[in-house]
């Protein structure tokens, strides 16, 4: 226990014993860890003392920057929670090289309000904009704007990383090039904090957009929506986000927000959003409202007022608060090949009729990205339990079935670890595990988190 008071030299950033509970759990609350210490390091070296000292005494840490993550993925399992959210500076802004460097607590809307400031552009755009830097690139994370940018992983140039033994690696760096070697900085992102503590990272930037349109279109059915959406990527009309929404959620919404999305008599929408020059925004909005009212969409109404686009995307936004303000909720971040995206949200359209569970789905028609909330409603957690038990593994087989996956940008952390080791091929699930143990041979970074099949024995008290 002192000798964490060593490594850190100020006492106020390591507590031991009673932790408050936020510390203990994530994004939404259900999971509930405990830990030992919490520690808040400043520096790498600091990051470095702290993780070769547990190490040494194989305790388990856990990693965690704003705790916004929604599958369990900071909840610890005994040991030291490693609080990264004071590691929050703009290091470095390199305009020659369109990079940026940043500790791993900066915020996504920091970081994103101050390069635009200055003329720049960061496109990865997840929803939780309170997440940090160092999160988003712990889950890949994606958001809205993936389907013309990206996602983290496209923007991660480089990292500072500290392995569980307190080494301290550079991976990447400035250059937009790399053929030297394995590619060790894509193996951190996406990691889940299972291989590596980040405490540095290297952005790309681009030039920020000269102009942004959004417009609604409307249709009868969701089907239809996606039908023009395989349309519009096809034509090359290069959107930067493509949502869909059916009209059952976005009443959700509205009563949640107080605000009104336009045709209140279409069965579903699709959202798009165009940035670039803004000779070229127009002309792909034009072509765009062609290709869709050609198609048989109700109607095309384009967002030039900024409140109505405003209220659009808050509405959009607000979704999974307006569920949860109603009832606790299993979220889903299930990602299917684009042109199976109406055949998976007919299949659970059909498994809450004949199940009585509300499922309320949408997300990111562009990329295949269903968001899905399972709504718990009034049942006993007996019922609940059930529900897991025999409606969860059908989603998710249903998913694999039409070569999808268990998560587009969430991670997998505790809550998807059964369906994701369930469908993933063993010889993949074998080589994850020998990574890990070349790289945590002792097993003590988020051992119980995603991939991970065996538990390496831990010291169970500091």
């Amino acid at each position: 226990m002192h000798g964490l008071f060593d490594i850190i030299g100020d006492p106020e950033r390591v507590i031991i014993g009673e932790i408050d509970g936020k510390y203990l759990t994530d994004g939404l609350g259900r999971l509930r860890g405990e830990a030992a210490a919490l520690v808040f390091p400043l520096t790498t070296q600091e990051v470095s003392g702290v993780l070769r000292w547990a190490n040494e005494r194989r305790i388990p840490v856990t990693p965690r920057g704003a705790g916004t993550n929604l599958v369990g993925s900071t909840v610890p399992n005994g040991g030291i929670v490693l609080d990264l959210s004071r590691m929050n500076h703009i290091l470095e802004l390199d305009a020659d090289t369109f990079t940026v460097t940043v500790e791993p607590g900066v915020l996504l809307q920091d970081l994103q309000a101050w390069v635009e400031e200055r003329g720049f552009f960061y496109p990865p755009d997840p929803g939780e904009k309170e997440s940090s830097i160092g999160g988003n690139i712990s889950t890949n994370a994606g958001g809205m704007r993936a389907v013309k940018y990206g996602v983290t992983r496209d923007y991660v140039r480089g990292l500072e990383v500290v392995l569980a033994d307190g080494e301290v690696l550079t991976l990447g760096g400035k250059c937009v090039k790399d053929a030297s070697g394995l590619s060790l900085k894509n193996l951190v992102v996406g990691s889940e904090g299972t291989l590596a503590v980040i405490t540095k990272c290297i952005l790309r930037l681009l030039p920020k957009p000269e102009a942004a349109v959004s417009a609604v279109v409307c249709y009868q059915s969701l089907s239809d929506g996606i039908r023009d959406v395989l349309r519009i990527l096809r034509e090359n009309v290069d959107p930067t986000a493509v949502e869909f929404v059916e009209r059952k959620v976005v009443e959700l919404g509205e009563r949640f927000s107080g605000l009104r999305f336009p045709r209140p008599d279409a069965g579903s929408y699709i959202i798009l959003t165009f940035d670039g020059d803004s000779n070229t925004v127009r002309a792909h909005l034009e072509k765009a409202r062609r290709l869709t009212l050609e198609g048989g969409a109700l109607d095309f109404v384009v967002l030039d007022d900024p409140a109505a686009a405003a209220g659009v995307w808050k509405v959009r936004g607000a979704l999974v608060k307006a569920v949860e303000a109603v009832s606790e909720q299993e979220p889903v971040d299930i990602v299917v090949p684009i042109s199976r995206t109406a055949e998976f949200i007919r299949y659970v359209n059909e498994l809450e009729r004949s199940s009585g569970v509300r499922m309320i789905s949408f997300g990111h028609a562009g990329d295949g990205n269903v968001h899905l909330c399972v709504v718990r409603g009034g049942r006993t957690q007996e019922e609940w339990e059930q529900i897991y038990k025999n409606h969860m593994p059908q989603i998710y087989d249903k998913a694999y079935e039409l070569g999808g996956l268990a998560s587009g940008e969430h991670g997998i952390g505790l809550s998807k670890r059964g369906y994701f080791l369930r469908n993933t091929a063993q010889g993949n699930l074998a080589a994850m595990n020998r990574i890990k143990d070349a790289l945590d041979e002792r097993h003590i970074l988020n051992d119980h988190k995603s991939y991970i099949v065996k538990e390496a024995p831990h010291a169970e008290t500091l």
